[in-house]
């Protein structure tokens, strides 16, 4: 099941300091790269430096979140706005 997840800017986000610049940054750098190559993540998308959306590949919304709980941003840079299951009808991992 893929689900979409929609985080926003945390308490603890600096609006004065771009992404990179955010305390913590490379641990929750790190952490997403490895969701992305344990497949979980499949996509990743930032509207702005305060939005960002993911599809996550999961069997549910709890699965999603418990994940997303172990991102050393969670609650504090980043906040889970939204869990959405999509349907895929167009991949182009597949080609």
């Amino acid at each position: 099941m893929f689900l979409v997840v929609l985080r926003r800017s945390g308490p603890e986000w600096d609006h004065s300091r771009p992404l990179e610049e955010q305390s913590g940054w490379a641990e929750h750098a790190s952490f997403m790269d490895g969701l992305v190559d344990d497949g979980f993540v499949v996509l990743g998308a930032l509207a702005d430096e305060h939005r960002v959306a993911h599809a996550a590949e999961a069997e549910s919304e709890e699965a999603v979140r418990a994940t997303l709980a172990r991102d050393p941003w969670s609650e504090t840079h980043l906040r889970v706005d939204t869990i959405d299951p999509w349907t895929i009808r167009l991949d182009g991992r597949r080609a």
